[in-house]
């Protein structure tokens, strides 16, 4: 990936807007395991990026996005994480579900949907996962039938990030009952504020409650809010999955640069220094996030898998960068040795940063489909094995 002039300029003006605008009491606010804090003032700021145009960059200018190429996109996920500026509260809508309606939506369903997510005046979250579908997704029991000019929608979900703000959610339901597996399922658009829809907070390891339940009891969407043809819902849910791969890994990454460098100052300052075998984990890691980046970087510029059972990029970059983190956060702990075990006061509220990493990284190689589901995937689309056989 070549930079020119041109990117240089521009990663200079996203440096210096940044340098000049985040706030700096919300610095680093929003960190994995710590997504409930401050998030008035981070809306507020997402709205603030939003009117500075630095939302929806790769988005079609058409659409209210910038046509910012690739590498302009990757240069501004790196600094804005470089920046420490706070994590931002709209990413479901701009990052997976704006690009599934460009690419799928109707005229009509742009027009009213894109907009508010461009300006971040609606939230989205993801209605995927089930009790009984979690990483297997065609599992999904989840029913809408048609109602006059509205679906009707029944079961629930499970694991669903910030449903609870949530303006609206992208539901993948039945509806053709009796279907099995992948086939009859739909895309549905469902506005989460109505009394068919009850959210309940899951409490995680670290005290807070940022995943949901969310019960469906006869909620209602309008026939229209459905997004490609019924019954081809698995083809649309996927594609929304491969969006999720895309220049935003590059900030995460530079997120994980700068934890280790952190861990590695501490280790300096600390007997743990001196253990050959932590130092040696550090090292390991050093070259695991430079494995990660290169992966990225290779596979970045693949479009999306909008169809076909080919590409498991996507999987392969999920194994790696999860396991990847969830590692850091052990090593932190041992680095850390005893003192890694106290938390101030007995709360969790009263966690460290490695204290929340090492306990956040828990769910990491489960959320966004478990190791499990992510190996078969690469097994099965980029080594051609055959199918695990279903009891």
């Amino acid at each position: 990936m070549q930079f020119g002039t041109e990117d240089d300029e521009f990663r200079r003006r996203v440096a210096d807007w940044l340098a000049a605008n985040v706030p700096a009491g919300l610095r680093g606010a929003g960190r994995p395991g710590r997504e409930h804090a401050a998030f008035a003032e981070r809306l507020a700021w997402n709205r603030r990026l939003a009117a500075a145009g630095w939302t929806c960059l790769g988005w079609p200018a058409a659409h209210g996005g910038s046509d910012a190429t690739l590498r302009q996109q990757m240069i501004f996920y790196e600094e804005y994480a470089r920046s420490r500026a706070p994590a931002r509260v709209a990413v479901v809508g701009e990052e997976l579900l704006g690009p599934t309606l460009i690419a799928f939506g109707t005229p009509e369903q742009q027009r009213r949907f894109l907009p508010p997510i461009a300006a971040v005046e609606e939230l989205w979250c993801q209605g995927y996962s089930e009790p009984g579908a979690g990483s297997d997704l065609a599992a999904v029991a989840t029913s809408a039938v048609p109602d006059g000019d509205e679906w009707v929608i029944t079961g629930q979900k499970v694991w669903t990030s910030l449903a609870h703000v949530a303006d609206w959610g992208f539901v993948l339901a039945r509806t053709e009952p009796g279907s099995r597996r992948s086939r009859g399922l739909s895309y549905l658009l469902v506005p989460m504020r109505q009394p068919g829809i009850t959210v309940r907070p899951i409490r995680q390891l670290t005290g807070e409650s940022e995943f949901n339940e969310v019960f469906f009891d006869g909620a209602r969407t309008a026939l229209g809010n459905i997004v490609g043809a019924p019954g081809d819902g698995w083809r649309i849910a996927k594609a929304t999955l491969e969006f999720e791969r895309g220049a935003g890994m590059l900030g995460q990454q530079v997120g994980f640069r700068r934890e280790l460098d952190e861990l590695v100052e501490l280790t300096r300052q600390t007997e743990a220094g001196t253990d050959p075998q932590l130092r040696e984990r550090l090292a390991r890691a050093w070259v695991g996030l430079e494995v990660i980046r290169a992966y990225t970087l290779d596979t970045l510029g693949e479009p999306a898998d909008t169809g076909s059972e080919a590409g498991a990029g996507a999987s392969v970059l999920k194994v790696l960068w999860s396991r990847w983190h969830q590692a850091l956060g052990e090593l932190s702990m041992d680095v850390r040795g005893a003192a890694s075990m106290v938390v101030a006061a007995g709360d969790a509220a009263d966690l460290d940063e490695w204290q929340r990493l090492f306990l956040f990284g828990r769910a990491e190689t489960i959320y966004g489909g478990s190791d499990e589901i992510q190996r078969n995937i690469i097994a099965t689309r980029a080594l051609g094995l055959p199918r695990q056989a279903r009891a």
